[in-house]
């Protein structure tokens, strides 16, 4: 085709048609009628030889495109041309139906021109879209290489990182170990320091009260010699102002290891004296709730009795200090020196029949009547004893107040073991528990157990009717008076004791 094609254009028929169709135009109105037809034929001639090599042409192209190649084309072009041609039979004016079909072919034309133009905008588009859509595919590609190279990048630094962060650790840990057993070591030497200081602590009260002993020992020894108590009463020379002069302050024991021995001692009543005071009631009473309240009250009732005792003694070593108070110390601390250097002035036997004689008529307790509370006596002398030395503290030492039918506290109580662990309430005390400024510092003990409350209240009305009937009160009075009939009187015993402190002790204040 593309050979016939060429053969075509060399040729030159189109030209040489083109120049006659001039030609003919220029020489139309000066030719005669002949020579114009015979030029029309000489056109239609060349004409026709040009169409017959076009057929040929568009005959080897339709073969070229396959069957069904170009079919369209042939339909919508070429067919209705040949219609015109040839089924025509006036050339000089065509029917209606030639004129619509070939408006028709023209439209469907210009439809199909408009619909290839538009398909190949589109295609256009598409290709536009497809080489964006792979620029940005490359893009991601390239920044998903870099991504994964970024990636192996932090993985390795991680690696590295953990790699030194783990001989960091290591060697942190080798550190703190060896920081441990130093401080160890340290703590050790502490202890160490600390004991060698407490026992610097102990051996220095020793001397002191060793210094005091001797001082008053001293002071007796002086006043055995004086030749009348006349002398030895009087102010001027006073045995008082010997005292204070012979006792030096540094011989005065700190506050801190008195309390600190003063709570060994309490210690020491609960775990050792309460236990012997239990064993001598029990031979006498069956019951062991009777004896722990009867060893409770007379701790109580002895803590009470001690602490009158104090005031009414420091009362009176008041009264005979304020005239020969000399120096810048003030009264209150030269008396508490004195009463703290002479402990063993404080007249412990009329503090012990003034419990007893509480506790006879305390309506909680009861006692056979062959026998008295005068045999827990020793018991009642050492709680005395450390309740009268506790007031000399700064602050002073005291017992919690404690009732049956309490809310059991935690804080100031622990339950005995025949307790019942879920009661909320205390049936009776076994032990008080020792304060300091209302602060708990050393805990008592309680018994607790469902209906204390109810219990309580029943002891309460018993002892009140009790008092109220006149036969109990005439029981009670006859169990006095045998009890009373057993034992000393405590007045005599504290004649006794006065004439006795008298001749042995430095002075009866």
């Amino acid at each position: 085709m593309a050979d016939n094609l060429r053969r075509l254009v060399n040729n030159e028929s189109c030209r040489a048609l083109q120049e006659k169709l001039e030609n003919w135009y220029k020489d139309y109105y000066m030719n005669s009628c002949d020579q114009n037809l015979n030029c029309c034929c000489e056109i239609i001639e060349l004409n026709s030889r040009i169409q017959g090599q076009l057929f040929g042409i568009l005959s080897l192209t339709a073969q070229e495109g396959g069957h069904y190649a170009g079919v369209e084309t042939i339909k919508t072009r070429f067919l209705p041309w040949l219609g015109t041609c040839f089924s025509n039979s006036s050339l000089a004016k065509p029917n209606d139906n030639t004129i619509s079909l070939l408006q028709e072919s023209l439209e469907k034309d210009r439809q199909l021109r408009e619909l290839s133009a538009s398909r190949e905008r589109e295609i256009q588009q598409l290709d536009s879209e497809l080489n964006s859509t792979r620029v940005q595919l490359n893009m991601v590609q390239q920044d998903l290489v870099e991504t994964e190279m970024d990636l192996e990048d932090t993985k390795t630094k991680s690696a590295t990182a953990l790699l030194a962060s783990e001989d960091e650790i290591i060697h942190l840990r080798k550190q703190l170990k060896s920081l441990q057993a130093q401080e160890e070591s340290r703590q050790r030497s502490l202890d160490l320091l600390t004991d060698y200081e407490r026992q610097l602590r102990t051996l220095k009260d020793e001397i002191a009260v060793l210094s005091a002993e001797k001082s008053i020992l001293q002071s007796r020894r002086c006043r055995s010699r004086s030749p009348s108590p006349v002398s030895r009463c009087s102010r001027s020379s006073s045995p008082v102002q010997k005292e204070l002069a012979i006792v030096p302050l540094s011989t005065r024991l700190s506050t801190i290891s008195r309390k600190a021995n003063l709570l060994a001692r309490f210690s020491d009543a609960y775990a050792q004296a309460r236990l012997e005071a239990q064993s001598l009631l029990k031979r006498y009473i069956d019951k062991m709730e009777t004896v722990q309240r009867i060893i409770y009250i007379a701790t109580v009732e002895s803590f009470h009795v001690a602490k009158m005792a104090f005031r009414h003694f420091k009362i009176r070593v008041r009264k005979t200090l304020t005239p020969t108070c000399i120096g810048s110390e003030t009264l209150e601390d030269i008396v508490m020196d004195y009463i703290v250097c002479h402990l063993d002035l404080y007249d412990v036997q009329s503090s012990i029949n003034d419990v007893i004689r509480a506790m006879n008529v305390n309506p909680k307790i009861s006692f056979p009547p062959e026998v008295d509370f005068i045999i827990i006596s020793s018991f009642i002398k050492e709680i005395c004893c450390i309740a009268f030395a506790m007031q000399t503290l700064e602050p002073p030492l005291d017992i919690a107040f404690g009732a049956d039918g309490e809310i059991f506290n935690d804080n100031k109580y622990r339950r005995s073991c025949d307790s019942d662990f879920t009661a909320p309430l205390v049936f009776y005390h076994v032990w008080p528990a020792l304060m300091e400024n209302e602060l708990v510092i050393m805990k008592g003990e309680a018994v607790t157990k469902r209906g204390a409350f109810w219990s309580s209240m029943r002891c309460i009305n018993r002892s009140r009717s009790r008092s109220l009937s006149p036969v109990h009160h005439h029981c009670n009075s006859s169990r006095s008076g045998e009890a009373r009939s057993r034992s000393p009187s405590p007045t005599k015993r504290s004649t006794s004791r006065s004439r006795w402190l008298a001749s042995s002790g430095p002075l009866r204040i």
